[in-house]
């Protein structure tokens, strides 16, 4: 017996082109907008016929209007669900993605040993949930703290999707560039005005930054809060300013918390969790 087709949307009026045909957009990536998957899900369910537009069969790559009735099959959402999202914090030495230059990557440390003894998820750790699991997001080898792996492409766009403006919030112990090692107030020696600067109107790559949230937690420790995450910003930021990064710690991310996970631990995401 075929399972039913549960509808997953409603027709919304959109713009037409100026011929008054309606524009239409790729199928995948308008599932994607909508928050039903990612375009990767979206291409595997068309694939098992899981999707229909206006009540027929959808084709893989069909062009379709924006106010088009997609509706989604149960065996979609039901595969969905079993999708994990999982927290770790990373230690200094692991990469957040593929294998590089002989370090380890850190989706390696998801094993039953490492999971958190308060981890409270009811999930039961099985190899499949490796199967998939992605960052998203990076955090840099040097650097420790709250790293998302999830196989949920929902939440990767969440995260790292090109509209995404989830905070991430980090604690810099920072030196003078000239002082490295030398233990000082460098909140003393700082200039304001260079403070202000990491706030905004640094550019990198030719690019201008977003404004960033930057203050001092204690004399050596400074807390950026960014919605961006370009390759090694913060490091390069303070390069910028005269000031030399000897540690970095992501503690939150969006509404996600790293809490008192142990480092090279991990736990997953609880159901009642949102970023």
């Amino acid at each position: 017996m075929q399972t039913p087709i549960k509808p997953t949307a409603v027709r919304i009026p959109k713009p037409t082109n100026p011929d008054g045909s309606p524009l239409t957009i790729r199928l995948n990536k308008r599932m994607a907008e909508l928050g039903l998957c990612s375009r990767r899900e979206a291409d595997a369910w068309i694939e098992q016929g899981w999707v229909r537009v206006n009540g027929q069969p959808a084709v893989m790559g069909q062009p379709v209007a924006a106010n088009a009735r997609i509706e989604i099959d149960r065996a979609a959402e039901q595969q969905q669900k079993q999708q994990v999202t999982i927290l770790i914090n990373k230690p200094v030495g692991y990469v957040s993605g593929q294998a590089e230059d002989g370090h380890e990557p850190a989706v390696g440390l998801v094993q039953p040993g490492n999971r958190w003894s308060e981890c409270n998820s009811r999930m039961r750790w099985g190899f499949d949930q490796l199967r998939g699991l992605a960052p998203a997001g990076r955090l840099d080898i040097d650097s420790i703290g709250l790293l998302v792996l999830t196989q949920d492409g929902r939440v990767a766009r969440q995260l790292i999707g090109e509209d995404s403006e989830i905070e991430k919030e980090y604690l810099v112990r920072v030196s003078l560039g000239d002082l490295r090692g030398e233990n000082n107030n460098v909140q003393a020696l700082f200039d304001p005005e260079k403070l202000k600067l990491l706030c905004h109107g640094l550019s990198l790559d030719g690019q201008p930054l977003k404004p960033a949230q930057v203050s001092w937690q204690n004399p050596e420790q400074l807390r950026f809060v960014l919605k961006e995450g370009k390759k090694r910003q913060i490091r390069r930021m303070c390069e910028q300013v005269g000031l030399y990064v000897t540690g970095l710690k992501r503690v939150r991310i969006g509404r996600v918390n790293l809490g008192h996970l142990p480092v090279g631990q991990w736990r997953y995401l609880m159901p009642h969790e949102g970023f």
